[in-house]
């Protein structure tokens, strides 16, 4: 079984596409701190509530000079049309579909067990280093307040 990264690592950059079809990468944010925050699969109840609660409160992130972004090992296409269903504002949900989770598995939380990411939370630095990581039971709501918190 394969460690959650570190604290005080820094945090491997990746190249994955958004609901959009955009190219998002990590080190685009540099100067920012950015939060990945990881969901097992689309269409699921507190998966659906993970990231309604992150786009609520994406101004909130921004005033504390940070960036959030969502991942799951769901293909683009299921990404799109499910954060037009979440009526998602701001929020990028990028899909870490292939090869299958690439990204979840360098930040150490892939279950090879499932053939899908944990429920995480990873926050990164300005400079790129992991200040913060948390993962949750796979039916636990991730607090918002708890993670901004963190910040």
């Amino acid at each position: 079984m394969t460690e959650m990264i570190q604290l005080g690592a820094m945090a491997p950059d990746f190249k994955l596409q958004d609901q959009n079809g955009e190219t998002v990468t990590l080190s685009q944010f540099k100067g920012k701190k950015v939060l990945l925050s990881w969901h097992p699969l689309a269409w699921t109840s507190v998966c659906t509530d993970q990231m309604r609660s992150l786009d609520r409160n994406f101004d909130r992130f921004a005033e504390k000079n940070a960036v959030v972004l969502g991942f799951s090992v769901d293909p683009l296409p299921s990404k799109s049309v499910w954060a037009k269903a979440l009526a998602l504002k701001h929020l990028k949900v990028l899909s870490d579909f292939l090869p299958l989770g690439e990204v979840a598995k360098a930040y150490g939380i892939f279950s090879e067990e499932h053939g899908a990411s944990k429920r995480a939370n990873i926050l990164i630095n300005e400079a790129g280093m992991v200040i913060w990581a948390k993962k949750y039971e796979i039916r636990t709501l991730p607090d918002v307040e708890e993670v901004l918190g963190k910040m």
